[in-house]
């Protein structure tokens, strides 16, 4: 299993609120920080593992992920290989950066636990089920191809015009990839926050009340949002639930 960190990084001047939205927007209890990094706070489901973590920085707001590995030197060797550069290591994690210019950490694997979807009073469900990774036209093949290379798993082609794919676990990682290329000619790779609900209005409504910014719907029946940090990320109504085969995107 290919676990998927997904993490929220939040500039200071807005880290409290950000924090705050995000808790209430997912659902989950904010945890303690981290041990030896009290820059960071995971969200924790109930009865499951946390892939949702904040982190507060001296620099812009961004999202990035972390991959599990059950070998890291393997993994990063292949990493590198692959076009990879390293940016930063531990005796517990490396810090690299994509071909692309995206920055990502390879981590120890550990048994986990998929959370469930939340189910809200009114009714619905939601859930954070998919980052996009987003990349200039003259980075997005190569930035395919590096992750392709890089994780293993059940890859899905989109017919979607300006979508390269889906990058799937399967085997119990409650995120997913999508890759999307931008329209810009060129610039660094970036990721966005794609979350999944059955009640795509409601999940709109709740979310400004929240204090999020609304941008307005896209194309493919998403909606696009703003959190307080200034992030972009997108609604789209379908299955949140957790499963062995999850086909959102």
């Amino acid at each position: 299993m290919a676990w998927l960190h997904t993490v929220i990084d939040l500039p200071s001047h807005a880290a409290p609120r950000a924090t705050r939205f995000w808790r209430d927007a997912l659902g989950w209890p904010l945890g303690a920080p981290w041990q030896g990094q009290p820059e960071r706070r995971s969200l924790n489901p109930p009865g499951a593992d946390p892939y949702i973590h904040l982190q507060e920085v001296f620099g812009p707001a961004r999202v990035h992920f972390d991959v599990e590995s059950s070998h890291l030197p393997t993994t990063v060797a292949a990493a590198l290989a692959a076009g990879a550069d390293t940016v930063a290591f531990s005796e517990h994690w490396v810090a690299l950066r994509s071909p692309g210019g995206l920055p990502f950490s390879v981590v120890p694997a550990h048994p986990r636990r998929a959370p469930a979807t939340v189910h809200w009073p009114s009714g619905y469900r939601s859930r954070l089920v998919e980052v996009c990774v987003d990349a200039p036209r003259a980075r997005h093949e190569r930035e395919v191809a590096f992750w392709r290379r890089l994780l293993t798993g059940r890859w899905v082609e989109s017919s979607a015009d300006g979508f390269a794919g889906i990058w799937h676990d399967d085997e119990g990682s409650p995120v997913q990839l999508l890759f999307q290329r931008l329209d810009e000619p060129d610039g660094p790779v970036r990721c966005h926050l794609d979350l999944a609900t059955n009640d795509q209005r409601a999940e709109v409504r709740r979310l400004l009340t929240l204090g999020a910014e609304d941008v307005g719907p896209g194309p493919g029946g998403w909606h696009m949002l703003r959190d307080p940090a200034g992030l972009t990320f997108w609604v789209s109504e379908i299955e949140p639930q957790q499963a062995s085969r999850h086909d959102a995107g």
